[in-house]
């Protein structure tokens, strides 16, 4: 393990991960935000214009990978770049002007690739808006290869011990 120090959310996945697929609901790794619906995010329609959620979702991305303690410039000082790959959103309800909205984020696949899950809801009612994926994989920075198994520091920023080579 590294000796680097392991955030709260690691220390509760190293005692608590569940069996079974991952979810946004079991996942010991989430983190939720809270936003409300400005103007300019709207389409002539007066509701969110579709392209307004890949925002949110970085939003609630960043605040789960800083409670991770690896956020985007700690991937860069580790070597590696995570673009995303798959983005896949699914609209059940507009949401509009004023509202305010909880997005939560997830880590529910991390062996080959980070995967995460959200959910756009109502912050008032906890009406589901919106659920999404995202996909982002390892690159190194060095020489922009891919790599086909998630590297040692996210197992370790997770708090797991990664498999052996």
């Amino acid at each position: 393990m590294s000796d680097a120090p392991v955030s709260p959310l690691a220390h509760q996945a190293r005692t608590s991960l569940p069996s079974g697929k991952l979810t946004l609901a079991n996942s010991p790794w989430k983190a939720e935000v809270e936003l409300q619906i400005q103007f300019y995010d709207l389409d002539p329609m007066e509701i969110v214009w579709h392209g307004r959620y890949v925002e949110y979702l970085e939003t609630a991305r960043c605040a789960l990978l800083d409670k991770l303690g690896y956020n985007y410039p700690a991937m860069k000082d580790s070597g590696y770049a995570w673009p995303v790959i798959d983005l896949h959103l699914r609209y059940a309800a507009p949401a509009t002007f004023g509202q305010r909205i909880k997005v939560a984020a997830a880590v529910v696949e991390w062996e080959n690739r980070l995967k995460i899950d959200y959910q756009v809801s109502d912050a008032v009612t906890g009406a589901r808006l919106t659920r999404a994926a995202t996909v982002q994989v390892a690159v190194q920075i060095s020489n922009r290869e891919m790599c086909f198994v998630s590297p040692p520091v996210l197992w370790h920023k997770l708090g797991l011990i990664p498999p052996a080579p």
